[in-house]
């Protein structure tokens, strides 16, 4: 006798994890009906009530065109917006709550567009069925809470399956970046891609070309927050989504000469990645370095540390393989792909300088680094310290028990000896010990980059020697005025 909860008792525990929302669905659904149109609950929220999570926003699907939905909102929400009116979906938000509704779509497809064709349709089982997949294709009709689903995507949620309502042919023709969806869903619900959806991801992953740089940034980034970005880029790359999106990635899988054996580059990367989000830090934790999960630039700098290494691998004499500067070359890859795929500049630039540094430890050898040295590693990496620290954790993939624990009793060794200059020194702000206003004052300039080049000079200063007070930053300042040539002059 099986003990599988029944169709009934689970749809009874997603209306009792609806609770909280229920007077807003109650409410809208008698207003839609007494406006004489059909309105269900549709989609992710419907979904994630199955799986026991929240979801941000309430998504609505009904028989009243946007001008309708707009008369029966007046007077109930708060604020409404028509962004996206084109696609027949008007927004509106009630005491906290998001909603989105949109008007009932049907069969209509363009498969020589970029642009999803619209065509509204009047009953919710051929709005149903242009749903990317199976568990997006659930609904509950409202006011009654009567559930839809005749594609069985709740089945499919059961089995832990990813498949499309239509075929796979037509839903990512539909809309290529389904199976960018495909991938993040993955990684964000440990769901598996049918054969079927699988071998139209690979056939049609040309066509994700067509999509906008930014919608497909968005998928990706969410795969990477999601619970198992690996399984989730595995697909990617399986499929050859990862060639149009991502070209970097794959391009890590080097070939392993039998006279050339090193680390398989591709490999490493995915488990490095692993173990960086084991290393993130929970909500409330503390810390001057915490990097609380899920973090995306951290899981960025992880996947792309080594993009570097194809471009940069060289066979030695002997059989070594060497990846020279490969952190050098690996940050320009990344800045310029980040960019490509239109990320803001402030996750460009974090991203792209964590692979940069990533090496930067290497150097410390068995502690060997003096103050100075540790004082720059510091001020090198500024706000990024903390990723730092968990990127540098997560490079280490040897399988050599020893001479993993002999790394990490390293890195344990400098950052205690960050924590003492810090705890000395304010190692977080360090400066000259004379501000820009000083400077110019006891050179008698004016601001320029004359007194940019003495600033730099004395923070040089400061990082090798650490504090020395004012007096004597001051007497180190006019011995470097007198050998400069504006002194001469």
């Amino acid at each position: 006798m099986s003990n599988s909860p029944s169709e009934p008792e689970l749809l009874a525990r997603a209306v009792r994890h609806l609770a909280p929302v229920l007077p807003v669905l109650s409410e809208l659904g008698e207003r839609f009906r007494e406006a004489g149109h059909e309105l269900a609950l549709v989609g992710g929220p419907v979904r994630d009530a199955f799986l026991g999570r929240s979801s941000p926003d309430l998504d609505f699907t009904t028989s009243a065109r946007p001008e309708q939905i707009e008369a029966v909102l007046a007077g109930w929400a708060e604020q409404t917006w028509d962004i996206g009116r084109a696609f027949g979906t008007i927004g509106a938000r009630r005491e906290g709550h998001t909603v989105e509704i949109t008007t009932y779509r049907a069969d209509a497809y363009d498969p020589d567009s970029r642009k999803p064709v619209v065509a509204f349709g009047d009953n919710l089982e051929d709005d149903l069925v242009r749903r990317d997949f199976t568990v997006n294709a659930m609904a509950l009709r409202l006011p009654e809470m009567l559930f839809a689903d005749p594609h069985d995507g709740l089945g499919d949620l059961a089995a832990g399956v990813l498949t499309t309502p239509h075929t796979p042919q037509i839903s990512f023709s539909d809309d290529p970046l389904r199976m960018m969806r495909a991938a993040r869903f993955t990684s964000q619900l440990g769901l598996v891609v049918t054969q079927e959806v699988r071998a139209a991801m690979t056939d049609m992953a040309g066509r994700l070309a067509i999509i906008s740089a930014e919608r497909v940034r968005d998928e990706l980034s969410r795969l990477l927050l999601g619970a198992d970005p690996r399984a989730g880029l595995e697909l990617m790359v399986d499929t050859g989504l990862a060639d149009i999106v991502l070209p970097e990635l794959p391009a890590l899988r080097l070939e392993i000469d039998e006279h050339h054996r090193h680390k398989d580059v591709y490999e490493h990367s995915l488990t490095v990645l692993e173990q960086a989000i084991a290393l993130e830090d929970e909500p409330g934790a503390e810390g001057p370095d915490r990097v609380v999960g899920p973090d995306l630039v951290l899981r960025l700098a992880a996947l792309l540390h080594d993009v570097g290494k194809p471009a940069t691998r060289r066979f030695e004499k002997g059989g070594g393989v060497s990846f020279h500067h490969h952190e050098v070359v690996g940050a320009k890859l990344t800045r310029a792909r980040l960019r490509a795929l239109r990320y803001d500049k402030d996750t460009v630039r974090a991203v792209s300088r964590l692979v940069e540094l990533h090496l930067r430890f290497h150097g410390y050898g068995g502690g060997e680094w003096t103050d100075s040295a540790v004082r720059r590693y510091v001020t090198d990496a500024g706000p990024l310290l903390g990723h730092l620290h968990k990127l540098t954790r997560s490079d280490s993939t040897t399988r050599n028990r020893r001479k993993a624990e002999r790394l990490a009793r390293t890195y344990d060794d400098l950052e205690a000896r960050i924590a003492r200059l810090r705890a000395q020194e304010e190692l977080n702000a360090v400066r000259p010990e004379l501000n820009g206003n000083e400077i110019a004052e006891i050179l008698g300039i004016s601001p320029g980059p004359v007194l940019g080049r003495a600033y730099k000079h004395l923070l040089a200063v400061r990082l090798d020697q650490g504090p020395i007070g004012a007096e004597a930053a001051a007497e180190e300042l006019r011995r470097w005025w007198a050998e400069q040539p504006e002194a001469q002059g």
